[in-house]
């Protein structure tokens, strides 16, 4: 079978059923008030504030001040998110992330020198995961189960690569190995760097271009999703430097570069690994997620169709349903 028919059939048997989700993408504020009340009525057992009302939170490692929320419920294994390009805490679908912290402990942060965090933001992959480290040392949590989404999936590969004994299972989203295919589209060019003045922040033309497919289903849940992921008014995550964003360019180069064998380091990630993507991610091409899960010994690997590199955020309650599965253990239904 073809690389690309592969993708197709994975796709089109990770969704099954349920592609009416995309059909008629839910209002993105009544969605999140519904996910908001379906916690609180969680038998109020362990639930702390959501992805909407948690505080903000520091803590210092090593003359970093590392911005984070943590929330969701008190007991199990928690889960660690690590965000796109110059993405901060505020930057997260509120659906995606309510919809896990209804059944464990939920760490979001920035990472050194990223929007509420102080310091400067390296220039390699490497260096990220080791400031993740320091992150997550300060906060004495010894074992908890990571989702690297975009940069934050080559972050959190570097992570297991150098902290793997403190990870027990991985999610990669819209991601790709070091040395994958790098993106071709014109797109990517266009509207990767892009700035809102008013904001400091990339704007919606960004992320409808760039995360979702052109179609207008796609693009409906972009607006749905853009809608959930202003909600959150009071205590907002400020916007990301210059610096940072330069250095995430500087890391995502460097990254791109091969070292020793091709694809070797994928090998040495011991951790069950979900690997997620979007049929049509033009940022991070979608054969990288195919060859993750091809070279990463325990990898369970599903694409969404008519999707991009925010597939996450088009299929929100169907992404957390199956990593929710994977998490678990149960494994997920093809």
């Amino acid at each position: 079978m073809k690389r690309r028919d592969f993708l197709k059939v994975v796709g089109l048997a990770a969704v099954g059923a349920t592609t009416s989700v995309a059909a008629q993408p839910p209002d993105g504020l009544s969605e999140v008030k519904r996910d908001i009340a379906a916690a609180k009525a969680d038998n109020g057992a362990g639930i702390m504030p959501e992805h909407v009302t948690a505080p903000t939170q520091f803590v210092e490692a090593n003359g970093i001040r590392y911005a984070y929320r943590r929330f969701g419920r008190e007991s199990g294994t928690p889960l660690l998110f690590m965000q796109h390009f110059r993405g901060g805490l505020d930057h997260w679908d509120p659906t995606v992330i309510d919809g896990f912290a209804a059944t464990r402990p939920i760490i979001l942060f920035d990472n050194a020198g990223v929007a509420g965090s102080s310091g400067e933001t390296p220039d390699t992959i490497d260096a990220m995961a080791r400031h993740a480290a320091d992150f997550i040392r300060a906060l004495g949590i010894q074992r908890f189960d990571l989702l690297g989404f975009s940069i934050g999936g080559y972050i959190a590969q570097s992570f297991c690569l150098q902290y793997g004994e403190h990870v027990r299972r991985l999610i990669l989203v819209g991601t790709g190995p070091r040395a994958g295919e790098p993106p071709t589209d014109p797109k990517y060019a266009k509207y990767g760097g892009i700035t809102d003045p008013k904001t400091g922040e990339a704007p919606l033309e960004a992320f409808q271009n760039l995360f979702f497919s052109p179609s207008d289903t796609s693009q409906a849940a972009c607006s749905a999703f853009w809608a959930r992921r202003h909600v959150r008014t009071e205590n907002v995550d400020p916007p990301s430097s210059p610096q940072t964003a330069a250095a995430q360019r500087a890391a995502i180069t460097e990254w791109r570069k091969p070292r020793g064998e091709r694809f070797a380091e994928l090998k040495l990630i011991r951790q069950p690994t979900l690997v997620v993507n979007g049929r049509e991610d033009i940022m991070v091409p979608t054969v990288n997620s195919f060859t993750l899960s091809q070279h990463i010994p325990d990898a369970q690997l599903i694409i969404y169709p008519d999707s991009g590199h925010g597939s996450l955020f088009q299929f929100p309650e169907l992404f957390v349903k199956h990593c929710l599965l994977f998490l678990d253990g149960r494994g997920v239904p093809t």
